[in-house]
């Protein structure tokens, strides 16, 4: 019987654990919660938990050793330390997390050890890459050029659980969440190279309407050029990652940064009040009629971003209650305070690629392939069954010998992508792909 080990136990890590035991194979968790574990694991006779914490390199080669793959669930700092092992003991290894030059740096040795490494198996990156490679090598198949595409990607609360003014509800690593905030965008639009900086990161966001779901937005999700070399369409005029929110989000977190609420600076609050703590952030002085003195601090366009404000509390006189700490920490805690989603309500991963697709006879089509995938915290949320099962489904191909390649990957080449893509159909996790759609489908 084969043996897998799951390194970590974090909020999406319960969906392989239960697929991979479901499917008969011996599963050892090893995580510094072992209780977290032993919930996931729920008795099943083939499960096996551990408290083991990432100092104890000892323990972790031991463990490599033992099993015949290992999915590294831990923070991406971690993954080399796991791979080097992985490699030594000639043992294949699974990841959700972006691939770094120091981890494609090892495919030669794990070529050598006779092992794959697959980095980025989870929702995005992993879904995404699966089913846009899916499309791409279609339309190359058949002789035509990529013009224009956009993937996005959204991790939503479901349209009857938006009942605050953010219409956001964290269902996956909440700092992360905020943290992802401050990044800045790079996309290629209509042969036109776009950076967005992290100040701006959420003004004029795209508005499509989503099938089924209603009026979504966008902002851009990092750097998309890379992706130009990476999907193998370097005729493209335009390649937009984004990011799909309810509206609401993008005005308030646009307020929120131009408050400085989530910078990293070092602020005494022993003495504050939320509503001292703006005054502060914003140069008011007094915290009194703290509303009014933040909108006009902002100006006219952020009526939703003040109620947004005001419904976290960010205007009350209740004392802050902690010492030194920093704008990020108190910010994101006070949100991650209300707006947890709830054991009974649903959560929603929504994706979407738009291409524009032309083709030697003159001809162009639009193509969108699209998914929507709902969850709970009483069962698995949509997060973490679109991170998770991806994953597990990877380790199910290579424990099976349907992936035969060595080195190390993300799942762009069809022996990685359709086996799983597949295999996650029969999860009813799947992208509804739509051709041949006039060019005035393409986002606007």
């Amino acid at each position: 019987m084969k043996k897998v080990l799951i390194l970590g136990a974090g909020m999406v890590v319960r969906p392989i654990v239960k697929y991979l035991l479901e499917k008969g194979y011996l599963v050892t968790v090893a995580t510094r919660t072992k209780s977290k574990a032993d919930a996931m694991i729920d008795g099943h006779p083939n499960g096996t938990s551990m408290t083991w914490t990432v100092d104890d390199e000892e323990t972790l080669d031991r463990l490599i050793s033992e099993h015949d793959l290992t999915v590294s669930l831990l923070p991406y700092a971690y993954h080399l330390m796991v791979a080097k092992k992985c490699i030594a003991h000639k043992k294949n290894m699974v990841t959700t997390s972006y691939m770094k030059p120091e981890m494609q740096a090892l495919d030669q040795e794990a070529k050598d050890a006779g092992i794959v490494i697959i980095m980025e198996l989870g929702l995005d990156p992993g879904i995404d890459h699966m089913s846009a490679m899916r499309i791409i090598d279609h339309v190359h198949n058949k002789g035509g050029k990529i013009e224009e595409f956009y993937s996005i990607t959204g991790a939503l609360p479901a349209p009857e659980a938006c009942d605050n003014p953010f219409n956001y509800k964290f269902s996956w690593s909440p700092k992360g969440v905020v943290l992802a905030s401050k990044n800045d965008g790079r996309y290629l639009r209509h042969s036109n190279e776009v950076y967005v900086t992290p100040e701006d990161l959420f003004k004029d966001p795209f508005k499509v309407d989503f099938p089924d779901i209603g009026a979504l937005e966008i902002y851009p999700n990092r750097d998309s050029l890379p992706y130009i070399d990476l999907y193998g369409i370097p005729e493209t005029k335009t390649i937009y990652r984004g990011t799909f929110r309810h509206p609401g989000w993008c005005e308030s977190l646009d307020a929120i940064k131009a408050m400085k609420l989530i910078d990293d600076d070092t602020i005494d609050f022993s003495d504050l009040t939320y509503a001292g703590f703006i005054a502060e952030r914003i140069g008011a002085g007094n915290p009194s009629d703290i509303r009014q003195k933040t909108s006009d601090f902002l100006g006219e366009g952020y009526d939703t971003a003040l109620e947004a404000l005001e419904w976290l509390g960010m205007f009350d006189d209740k004392p802050v209650g902690r010492g030194e700490d920093t704008a990020f920490e108190v910010t994101s805690d006070v949100m991650i305070e209300k707006m947890m989603i709830g054991p009974d309500e649903r959560d929603m991963v929504v994706m979407q690629h738009t291409f524009l697709g032309s083709y030697p006879d003159g001809n162009k089509e639009v193509i969108k392939s699209t998914m929507v995938d709902f969850g709970t915290l009483k069962t698995d949320t949509a997060v973490a069954r679109t991170v998770a099962l991806p994953a597990a489904c990877g380790v199910e191909m290579i424990l099976e010998g349907k992936i035969d390649v060595t080195g190390v990957y993300i799942p762009v080449i069809p022996e990685l992508y359709n086996p799983i893509l597949d295999q996650l159909e029969t999860m009813n996790i799947r992208m509804v792909e739509v051709f041949g759609l006039p060019e005035s489908e393409i986002i606007k």
